[in-house]
């Protein structure tokens, strides 16, 4: 089931396929898109400890805060969800930070900073948190506060 689907019930407090009832979602890190992007950014910041102390302030920094700001958008987006337009747009921010985490990876594989195979790792989960980020830009009602 996509993400949309799984937490239309639990943000709602809705009953489950099979009559239970789901916990409702509370805070953000309890999204399974939040627990992908933060474990993303767990590894982005143990490999780059191995990145060559001249990158430190360019390649180094640039990546761990891009994959970091995946999650504190996410956090943000969560706080303003009582409002469509603003919860679109932070989730946007959370996009475009993965898409920029996806390109410094590239950069840190063409630079030898990483070995292709955790390239390939992570840059498939950029893929797929592009992809659970999008369908709930396209799709952002299960995830709003209603005023109902």
């Amino acid at each position: 089931m996509s993400e949309i689907g799984d937490r239309r019930s639990e943000i709602g407090g809705r009953r489950a396929e099979g009559g239970g009832w789901i916990m409702q979602i509370r805070f953000a890190n309890e999204l399974e898109v939040y627990q992908k992007a933060y474990a993303m950014a767990m590894k982005v910041f143990h490999l780059s400890k191995g990145f060559p102390s001249d990158e430190k302030f360019a390649l180094t920094s640039q990546i761990r805060r891009s994959s970091r700001s995946i999650c504190l958008n996410l956090r943000e987006a969560w706080a303003k969800r009582r409002y469509e337009a603003h919860f679109i747009s932070k989730l946007t921010d959370c996009d475009g930070e993965n898409g920029e985490t996806d390109s410094s990876l590239d950069f840190a594989k063409d630079c030898g900073y990483i070995a292709d195979d955790a390239h390939r790792e992570l840059t498939s989960l950029c893929r797929e948190l592009g992809g659970m980020l999008g369908n709930m830009i396209k799709n952002p009602a299960p995830f709003l506060i209603s005023d109902h």
